[in-house]
């Protein structure tokens, strides 16, 4: 009788928690403020590759029912993941479907506003079960901080202050010891069901500590758009499943190791949702100043590789591209050669 009873009482709680409002917190200088979470993003939504979703979403629904094995191993109940990768790469979306997912509210911690050790821990203390902390930008923050108490000084640098003029990092006293302590000291165990998330544009730049599991426990690389990837983009944002030009495609898009983001190649589908010929055609021209420059540099003497598109336009194309260094010296000497 007693176990169903328990059993009654955690599936009302349940239900309870879908009807209730969702909501994003933001931290000010007397706590958090509210607003309503309304983001639509989902995992079916973002540009990942099949295998890369399944991990995450297993990852996450394996936590949600962990309740026994982490007390049964004296552990906290909470989870870390560290997205990481080049800007617009979908680190936000990622964050916002990881909430939907779970049914989570989302606190959105800017260290900027925090004074002190003492503040950050309030501010954890402050925060709700079944919920997603996120740090955006980790590196950046964590630059601010010193890691030992003998570097009593302020642990905000002069370049981030010059950044953030008029802010509370101006005289921190928040430490990197302060910030472990926040992820995975005694207080972090304040709470149970939460989810930390920590964002990042240059993994190499993370102290190791931070790095570790117990912080960060699972590192989930955002990167450039995959063929798989823009599968899925054609299909929400073009209702296309299949098309004639997708062999040509994959071959250009592993050809030039996808280097376009995902942010990138969803304005290009998004500018032409009504008409799916127009935005694959787009996508491909995207791609050919990269085709042109390799197939240059396999064959120098081949003077059709950049008849593809004016030399002005490959080059300006081409500054763009994560191929930029080499790119620029072998078109420049390439152009020389044309014109001799």
């Amino acid at each position: 009788m007693h176990e169903y009873l328990d059993h009654v009482s955690k599936v009302a709680a349940e239900i309870e928690h879908k009807n209730t409002q969702r909501y994003l917190y933001t931290n000010n200088y007397n706590g958090w403020e509210q607003t309503p979470f309304k983001h639509p993003s989902t995992f079916d939504m973002l540009a990942l590759d099949d295998g890369l979703t399944v991990r995450i979403k297993s990852d996450l629904d394996v936590f949600s029912k962990g309740e026994s094995f982490y007390h049964r191993n004296g552990r906290a109940w909470k989870r870390g993941y560290l997205l990481y990768g080049p800007p617009g790469t979908g680190k936000s979306s990622m964050i916002a479907a990881i909430a939907n997912h779970m049914e989570y509210d989302i606190y959105d911690l800017e260290l900027t506003k925090v004074s002190d050790n003492s503040e950050l821990k309030s501010l954890l203390i402050q925060t709700t079960r079944k919920a997603v902390i996120v740090i955006e930008d980790i590196d950046c923050s964590a630059q601010r901080c010193n890691r030992t108490a003998a570097e009593d000084s302020d642990c905000t640098s002069s370049e981030s202050k010059e950044s953030s003029p008029g802010t509370s990092s101006e005289g921190s006293k928040l430490t990197l010891s302060g910030l472990l302590n926040f992820t995975d000291g005694l207080w972090s165990c304040c709470g149970e069901e939460r989810i930390f998330i920590f964002t990042t544009n240059y993994k190499d730049r993370l102290d190791p500590a931070l790095l570790r599991p117990g912080r960060m426990d699972m590192h989930i690389l955002l990167s450039y758009c995959t063929f798989p990837a823009f599968k899925k983009l054609a299909k929400n944002y073009l209702g296309i499943e299949d098309h004639p030009m997708y062999v040509e495609l994959e071959d250009a898009m592993t050809r030039t190791a996808h280097e376009i983001t995902p942010a990138v190649m969803a304005e290009m589908l998004i500018s032409n949702q009504s008409d799916p010929d127009a935005a694959l055609r787009e996508v491909m021209a995207s791609l050919l100043p990269t085709l042109a420059l390799l197939q240059a540099v396999a064959n120098p003497s081949d003077k059709a590789a950049f008849q593809v598109l004016p030399v002005d336009a490959n080059e300006r194309n081409i500054k763009k591209s994560r191929f930029r260094g080499r790119a620029i010296f072998f078109l420049a000497a390439i152009k020389r050669k044309h014109v001799d």
